[in-house]
Protein backbone atom coordinates (compact mmCIF):
# COMPACT_ATOMS: atom_id res chain seq x y z
CA UNK A 1 0.00 0.00 0.00
CA UNK A 2 2.74 2.44 1.07
CA UNK A 3 4.78 1.57 -2.42
CA UNK A 4 1.54 2.39 -4.24
CA UNK A 5 0.59 5.16 -3.00
CA UNK A 6 4.70 6.55 -3.20
CA UNK A 7 3.92 5.52 -7.33
CA UNK A 8 0.90 7.85 -7.25
CA UNK A 9 2.64 11.01 -5.36
CA UNK A 10 5.30 10.11 -8.27
CA UNK A 11 2.54 10.84 -11.09
CA UNK A 12 1.09 13.54 -8.99
CA UNK A 13 4.54 14.98 -8.86
CA UNK A 14 4.96 14.90 -12.17
CA UNK A 15 1.68 16.36 -13.53
CA UNK A 16 2.74 19.12 -11.99
CA UNK A 17 5.78 19.78 -13.14
CA UNK A 18 4.54 19.02 -17.11
CA UNK A 19 1.66 21.83 -16.06
CA UNK A 20 4.34 24.36 -14.80
CA UNK A 21 6.14 23.26 -17.99
CA UNK A 22 3.24 24.17 -20.21
CA UNK A 23 2.06 26.84 -18.20
CA UNK A 24 5.55 28.80 -19.10
CA UNK A 25 5.24 27.67 -22.66
CA UNK A 26 1.91 29.60 -22.98
CA UNK A 27 2.91 32.53 -21.10
CA UNK A 28 5.72 32.73 -23.47
CA UNK A 29 3.38 33.12 -26.27
CA UNK A 30 0.35 34.61 -24.25
CA UNK A 31 -0.47 37.60 -26.71
CA UNK A 32 -0.80 35.01 -29.78
CA UNK A 33 -3.60 33.38 -27.40
CA UNK A 34 -5.19 36.03 -26.39
CA UNK A 35 -6.23 37.09 -29.32
CA UNK A 36 -7.52 34.08 -30.72
CA UNK A 37 -10.94 35.19 -31.90
CA UNK A 38 -12.00 31.20 -31.46
CA UNK A 39 -12.15 31.34 -27.56
CA UNK A 40 -14.22 34.58 -27.23
CA UNK A 41 -17.94 33.33 -25.60
CA UNK A 42 -16.36 30.58 -23.26
CA UNK A 43 -16.77 31.38 -19.99
CA UNK A 44 -15.39 30.33 -16.72
CA UNK A 45 -14.97 26.41 -16.33
CA UNK A 46 -15.34 25.87 -20.10
CA UNK A 47 -12.70 24.02 -21.47
CA UNK A 48 -10.78 25.44 -24.39
CA UNK A 49 -7.73 23.60 -26.32
CA UNK A 50 -4.09 25.68 -26.71
CA UNK A 51 -1.65 24.42 -28.70
CA UNK A 52 1.73 24.90 -27.69
CA UNK A 53 4.70 24.23 -29.16
CA UNK A 54 6.15 20.14 -28.83
CA UNK A 55 7.31 19.34 -25.26
CA UNK A 56 10.78 17.24 -25.14
CA UNK A 57 11.84 15.94 -21.73
CA UNK A 58 15.08 14.54 -21.68
CA UNK A 59 15.77 11.29 -21.08
CA UNK A 60 18.10 8.57 -21.41
CA UNK A 61 17.89 6.26 -24.47
CA UNK A 62 20.19 2.81 -24.43
CA UNK A 63 22.65 2.24 -27.22
CA UNK A 64 23.17 -1.31 -28.87
CA UNK A 65 25.76 -3.04 -29.79
CA UNK A 66 28.07 -1.04 -31.95
CA UNK A 67 28.09 -2.33 -35.55
CA UNK A 68 29.39 -1.48 -38.69
CA UNK A 69 28.17 0.68 -41.33
CA UNK A 70 27.84 4.16 -42.59
CA UNK A 71 28.69 6.00 -39.87
CA UNK A 72 29.83 3.43 -37.87
CA UNK A 73 33.58 3.20 -38.93
CA UNK A 74 34.84 2.33 -42.50
CA UNK A 75 31.98 1.61 -44.82
CA UNK A 76 32.25 -1.03 -48.00
CA UNK A 77 30.75 -0.18 -51.10
CA UNK A 78 27.21 -0.94 -51.56
CA UNK A 79 26.73 -1.12 -47.92
CA UNK A 80 22.87 -0.14 -47.23
CA UNK A 81 22.06 3.53 -45.40
CA UNK A 82 20.02 2.77 -42.31
CA UNK A 83 16.16 4.75 -41.77
CA UNK A 84 16.44 8.37 -41.95
CA UNK A 85 19.28 8.56 -43.79
CA UNK A 86 19.91 10.12 -47.14
CA UNK A 87 16.73 11.95 -49.16
CA UNK A 88 13.66 10.18 -49.06
CA UNK A 89 10.05 10.59 -51.08
CA UNK A 90 12.55 12.76 -53.73
CA UNK A 91 12.20 16.00 -51.54
CA UNK A 92 15.08 17.85 -50.62
CA UNK A 93 16.97 18.18 -47.22
CA UNK A 94 15.87 21.10 -45.73
CA UNK A 95 17.68 23.11 -42.79
CA UNK A 96 15.09 24.03 -41.06
CA UNK A 97 13.26 22.35 -38.17
CA UNK A 98 9.43 20.69 -38.33
CA UNK A 99 7.08 21.98 -36.00
CA UNK A 100 5.52 19.70 -33.68
CA UNK A 101 2.57 20.95 -31.81
CA UNK A 102 0.94 19.81 -28.82
CA UNK A 103 -3.21 20.10 -27.98
CA UNK A 104 -3.32 21.18 -24.33
CA UNK A 105 -7.32 21.34 -22.24
CA UNK A 106 -7.62 24.41 -20.16
CA UNK A 107 -10.48 26.65 -18.89
CA UNK A 108 -11.22 29.85 -19.28
CA UNK A 109 -10.40 30.66 -15.51
CA UNK A 110 -7.08 29.17 -16.12
CA UNK A 111 -5.64 30.82 -18.85
CA UNK A 112 -7.10 34.14 -16.93
CA UNK A 113 -5.12 32.88 -13.82
CA UNK A 114 -1.90 32.91 -16.62
CA UNK A 115 -2.84 36.12 -17.84
CA UNK A 116 -2.85 38.00 -14.79
CA UNK A 117 0.56 36.34 -13.57
CA UNK A 118 2.23 37.23 -16.79
CA UNK A 119 0.68 40.56 -16.47
CA UNK A 120 1.51 41.42 -13.20
CA UNK A 121 -1.98 42.11 -12.22
CA UNK A 122 -2.89 42.75 -8.59
CA UNK A 123 -6.13 41.60 -7.45
CA UNK A 124 -8.88 43.53 -7.66
CA UNK A 125 -9.53 45.89 -4.01
CA UNK A 126 -13.29 46.07 -3.90
CA UNK A 127 -15.32 48.20 -2.78
CA UNK A 128 -19.01 48.79 -1.00
CA UNK A 129 -20.43 46.41 1.24
CA UNK A 130 -20.37 42.77 0.59
CA UNK A 131 -23.33 40.61 1.15
CA UNK A 132 -23.87 37.41 1.42
CA UNK A 133 -24.93 35.02 -1.57
CA UNK A 134 -25.11 31.48 -0.05
CA UNK A 135 -24.08 29.08 2.27
CA UNK A 136 -21.24 26.79 0.93
CA UNK A 137 -20.17 23.15 2.15
CA UNK A 138 -16.85 22.34 3.22
CA UNK A 139 -14.72 19.44 4.28
CA UNK A 140 -13.09 19.89 7.58
CA UNK A 141 -12.28 16.35 8.37
CA UNK A 142 -12.51 13.31 9.03
CA UNK A 143 -14.31 11.08 11.87
CA UNK A 144 -15.43 7.49 12.54
CA UNK A 145 -19.03 8.62 12.51
CA UNK A 146 -21.36 9.78 9.57
CA UNK A 147 -23.62 9.08 6.92
CA UNK A 148 -22.90 6.56 3.90
CA UNK A 149 -23.55 9.11 1.29
CA UNK A 150 -19.77 11.07 3.29
CA UNK A 151 -17.88 7.81 3.80
CA UNK A 152 -14.71 8.69 2.60
CA UNK A 153 -13.37 4.86 0.93
CA UNK A 154 -9.82 5.47 0.65
CA UNK A 155 -9.67 5.99 4.01
CA UNK A 156 -11.74 2.84 5.00
CA UNK A 157 -9.85 0.76 2.54
CA UNK A 158 -6.56 1.82 3.98
CA UNK A 159 -8.05 1.20 7.83
CA UNK A 160 -9.29 -2.30 6.55
CA UNK A 161 -6.13 -3.06 4.95
CA UNK A 162 -4.23 -1.99 8.26
CA UNK A 163 -6.53 -4.36 10.40
CA UNK A 164 -5.74 -7.39 8.45
CA UNK A 165 -2.34 -7.22 8.19
CA UNK A 166 -2.26 -6.17 12.01
CA UNK A 167 -5.00 -9.29 13.06
CA UNK A 168 -2.75 -11.30 10.91
CA UNK A 169 -5.37 -12.33 8.63
CA UNK A 170 -3.78 -10.57 5.14
CA UNK A 171 -3.17 -12.85 2.08
CA UNK A 172 -1.13 -11.44 -0.28
CA UNK A 173 -2.32 -14.18 -2.51
CA UNK A 174 -5.77 -13.22 -2.48
CA UNK A 175 -5.84 -9.77 -1.31
CA UNK A 176 -9.27 -9.68 -0.33
CA UNK A 177 -10.11 -6.69 1.56
CA UNK A 178 -13.54 -6.41 3.61
CA UNK A 179 -14.41 -3.55 5.85
CA UNK A 180 -16.47 -3.90 9.09
CA UNK A 181 -18.09 -1.07 10.85
CA UNK A 182 -14.95 -0.20 12.65
CA UNK A 183 -13.03 0.73 9.57
CA UNK A 184 -15.26 3.02 8.32
CA UNK A 185 -14.20 6.43 7.98
CA UNK A 186 -16.19 9.77 7.65
CA UNK A 187 -15.93 13.29 5.92
CA UNK A 188 -16.70 16.18 8.25
CA UNK A 189 -18.44 19.29 6.99
CA UNK A 190 -19.78 22.78 7.71
CA UNK A 191 -21.61 25.71 6.22
CA UNK A 192 -19.53 28.43 5.67
CA UNK A 193 -20.99 31.59 4.46
CA UNK A 194 -19.58 32.80 0.83
CA UNK A 195 -19.38 36.48 0.33
CA UNK A 196 -19.50 38.56 -2.85
CA UNK A 197 -19.38 42.18 -3.56
CA UNK A 198 -21.94 43.41 -6.30
CA UNK A 199 -20.02 44.59 -9.68
CA UNK A 200 -21.20 45.80 -12.33
CA UNK A 201 -19.13 46.53 -15.93
CA UNK A 202 -20.81 48.87 -18.15
CA UNK A 203 -19.51 48.65 -22.08
CA UNK A 204 -20.02 51.22 -24.71
CA UNK A 205 -18.99 51.43 -28.15
CA UNK A 206 -19.19 53.51 -30.76
CA UNK A 207 -21.07 51.88 -33.98
CA UNK A 208 -21.03 54.83 -36.45
CA UNK A 209 -19.64 54.36 -40.14
CA UNK A 210 -16.12 54.92 -39.31
CA UNK A 211 -16.24 52.07 -36.81
CA UNK A 212 -15.53 48.26 -38.75
CA UNK A 213 -15.36 44.59 -38.31
CA UNK A 214 -12.05 44.63 -37.71
CA UNK A 215 -11.87 47.01 -35.03
CA UNK A 216 -15.12 45.47 -32.98
CA UNK A 217 -13.14 42.55 -32.97
CA UNK A 218 -10.46 44.60 -31.11
CA UNK A 219 -13.04 45.62 -28.94
CA UNK A 220 -14.65 42.26 -28.71
CA UNK A 221 -11.13 40.80 -27.82
CA UNK A 222 -10.55 43.30 -25.31
CA UNK A 223 -13.38 43.18 -23.64
CA UNK A 224 -13.45 39.74 -23.44
CA UNK A 225 -10.69 39.30 -21.03
CA UNK A 226 -11.25 42.25 -19.27
CA UNK A 227 -14.47 40.35 -17.99
CA UNK A 228 -13.12 37.46 -17.41
CA UNK A 229 -10.99 39.10 -14.71
CA UNK A 230 -13.57 40.84 -13.61
CA UNK A 231 -15.15 37.35 -13.17
CA UNK A 232 -12.23 36.09 -11.11
CA UNK A 233 -13.18 38.73 -8.09
CA UNK A 234 -16.78 39.17 -8.24
CA UNK A 235 -19.37 36.46 -7.82
CA UNK A 236 -22.67 37.22 -10.25
CA UNK A 237 -21.13 40.35 -12.12
CA UNK A 238 -23.39 42.31 -13.69
CA UNK A 239 -22.71 43.59 -17.33
CA UNK A 240 -25.10 45.38 -19.18
CA UNK A 241 -23.90 47.23 -22.86
CA UNK A 242 -24.14 50.69 -24.29
CA UNK A 243 -24.22 51.40 -28.34
CA UNK A 244 -23.98 54.92 -29.63
CA UNK A 245 -23.68 56.74 -32.62
CA UNK A 246 -25.49 60.73 -32.67
CA UNK A 247 -27.62 58.27 -29.86
CA UNK A 248 -26.77 56.05 -27.73
CA UNK A 249 -29.19 53.38 -26.60
CA UNK A 250 -29.07 49.90 -23.75
CA UNK A 251 -28.74 46.82 -26.30
CA UNK A 252 -27.55 43.25 -25.63
CA UNK A 253 -24.43 41.41 -25.80
CA UNK A 254 -25.16 40.13 -29.57
CA UNK A 255 -26.22 43.18 -30.75
CA UNK A 256 -23.32 45.12 -29.08
CA UNK A 257 -20.96 43.19 -31.07
CA UNK A 258 -22.56 43.06 -34.22
CA UNK A 259 -24.52 45.94 -34.82
CA UNK A 260 -23.04 49.37 -37.33
CA UNK A 261 -25.36 52.43 -37.83
CA UNK A 262 -24.41 55.08 -40.57
CA UNK A 263 -25.00 58.11 -39.20
CA UNK A 264 -22.10 60.20 -37.47
CA UNK A 265 -20.60 60.20 -33.64
CA UNK A 266 -21.65 62.13 -30.02
CA UNK A 267 -19.67 60.40 -27.49
CA UNK A 268 -21.90 62.61 -24.80
CA UNK A 269 -24.95 60.44 -25.54
CA UNK A 270 -23.37 57.47 -24.43
CA UNK A 271 -22.10 59.18 -21.17
CA UNK A 272 -25.60 60.54 -20.35
CA UNK A 273 -27.24 56.98 -20.48
CA UNK A 274 -24.48 55.69 -18.60
CA UNK A 275 -24.50 58.58 -15.77
CA UNK A 276 -28.14 57.94 -15.62
CA UNK A 277 -27.74 53.61 -15.69
CA UNK A 278 -25.09 54.37 -12.71
CA UNK A 279 -27.56 56.28 -10.38
CA UNK A 280 -30.76 55.09 -10.90
CA UNK A 281 -29.68 51.29 -10.45
CA UNK A 282 -26.00 51.49 -8.61
CA UNK A 283 -25.40 53.21 -5.62
CA UNK A 284 -21.63 54.02 -4.99
CA UNK A 285 -21.82 52.88 -1.44
CA UNK A 286 -22.57 49.09 -2.41
CA UNK A 287 -21.20 48.83 -5.72
CA UNK A 288 -17.94 48.16 -7.35
CA UNK A 289 -18.64 50.31 -10.74
CA UNK A 290 -16.12 49.67 -14.27
CA UNK A 291 -17.32 51.89 -17.37
CA UNK A 292 -14.99 51.17 -20.43
CA UNK A 293 -15.75 53.12 -23.73
CA UNK A 294 -14.15 52.26 -27.14
CA UNK A 295 -14.05 54.25 -30.34
CA UNK A 296 -11.84 55.21 -33.06
CA UNK A 297 -11.67 58.96 -31.27
CA UNK A 298 -14.03 60.51 -33.73
CA UNK A 299 -16.26 62.85 -32.62
CA UNK A 300 -18.95 64.97 -34.09
CA UNK A 301 -17.62 68.04 -32.28
CA UNK A 302 -15.20 69.78 -30.11
CA UNK A 303 -18.21 70.91 -28.11
CA UNK A 304 -19.79 67.46 -27.79
CA UNK A 305 -16.20 66.38 -26.73
CA UNK A 306 -16.38 68.73 -24.20
CA UNK A 307 -19.56 67.80 -22.56
CA UNK A 308 -18.64 64.54 -22.82
CA UNK A 309 -15.44 64.79 -20.36
CA UNK A 310 -17.71 67.47 -18.26
CA UNK A 311 -20.17 64.40 -17.84
CA UNK A 312 -16.97 62.18 -16.77
CA UNK A 313 -16.14 64.42 -14.31
CA UNK A 314 -18.60 65.32 -12.39
CA UNK A 315 -21.17 62.35 -13.07
CA UNK A 316 -19.32 59.21 -13.46
CA UNK A 317 -16.42 59.64 -11.34
CA UNK A 318 -17.69 59.98 -8.25
CA UNK A 319 -19.72 57.10 -8.53
CA UNK A 320 -17.37 54.31 -10.03
CA UNK A 321 -13.76 52.82 -9.37
CA UNK A 322 -12.33 53.46 -12.66
CA UNK A 323 -13.22 54.70 -16.25
CA UNK A 324 -11.53 53.50 -18.85
CA UNK A 325 -11.25 54.27 -22.82
CA UNK A 326 -9.88 52.46 -25.06
CA UNK A 327 -9.23 53.69 -28.33
CA UNK A 328 -8.58 51.33 -31.26
CA UNK A 329 -6.84 52.42 -35.12
CA UNK A 330 -9.03 53.31 -38.07
CA UNK A 331 -8.60 54.35 -41.28
CA UNK A 332 -11.66 56.98 -40.71
CA UNK A 333 -11.35 57.88 -37.41
CA UNK A 334 -9.57 61.28 -36.26
CA UNK A 335 -8.32 60.09 -33.19
CA UNK A 336 -8.70 63.29 -31.40
CA UNK A 337 -10.95 62.23 -28.66
CA UNK A 338 -7.63 60.34 -26.97
CA UNK A 339 -6.01 63.28 -27.15
CA UNK A 340 -8.46 65.45 -25.60
CA UNK A 341 -8.89 63.22 -22.73
CA UNK A 342 -5.26 62.91 -21.98
CA UNK A 343 -5.46 66.90 -21.77
CA UNK A 344 -8.29 67.02 -19.25
CA UNK A 345 -7.46 63.93 -16.89
CA UNK A 346 -3.55 63.18 -17.53
CA UNK A 347 -1.30 59.83 -17.87
CA UNK A 348 -0.10 59.35 -14.00
CA UNK A 349 -1.00 55.80 -12.64
CA UNK A 350 -3.26 56.81 -9.72
CA UNK A 351 -5.74 58.61 -12.11
CA UNK A 352 -9.07 57.31 -11.81
CA UNK A 353 -9.14 58.09 -15.49
CA UNK A 354 -7.23 55.05 -17.81
CA UNK A 355 -6.85 55.41 -21.83
CA UNK A 356 -5.10 53.81 -23.65
CA UNK A 357 -4.56 52.48 -27.60
CA UNK A 358 -4.87 49.38 -28.96
CA UNK A 359 -3.21 48.93 -32.23
CA UNK A 360 -4.16 45.99 -34.06
CA UNK A 361 -4.25 42.71 -32.35
CA UNK A 362 -0.61 43.02 -30.58
CA UNK A 363 -2.02 45.42 -28.89
CA UNK A 364 -4.95 43.81 -27.34
CA UNK A 365 -2.41 43.11 -24.16
CA UNK A 366 -1.27 45.62 -23.93
CA UNK A 367 -4.75 47.40 -23.40
CA UNK A 368 -5.74 44.94 -21.02
CA UNK A 369 -2.40 45.28 -18.63
CA UNK A 370 -3.26 49.31 -18.80
CA UNK A 371 -6.97 48.72 -17.79
CA UNK A 372 -6.27 46.43 -14.86
CA UNK A 373 -3.04 47.18 -13.93
CA UNK A 374 -4.82 49.74 -11.03
CA UNK A 375 -6.39 47.15 -9.07
CA UNK A 376 -9.70 49.04 -8.42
Amino acid sequence: MEEFEQAVKGIHKDQARFRDIVRGKIKENLRKYISRGELIGKRGDQIVTIPVPQIDLPRFRLGGKPASGVGQGDGDVGDPLGAGEGEAGGQKAGDQPGEHVLEVEMTIEELTSILGETLGLPRIRPKGKDVIEARKIRYTGIYRVGPQSLRHFRRTFKQALKRSIAGGIYDPDNPLIIPVREDFRFRSWKEVPLPRSNAVAIYMMDVSGSMGDEQKELVRMTSFWIDAWLRRHYRGIVVRYITHDAEAREVDEETFYHSREAGGTMISSAYKLCAEMIAKDYPESEWNVYPFHFSDGDNWSNEDSAEAIEIVRSRILPRVNQFAYGQVESHYGSGQFLKDMRAAFGESDDSMVVTTEIKGRDGVLDAIRAFLKGGR
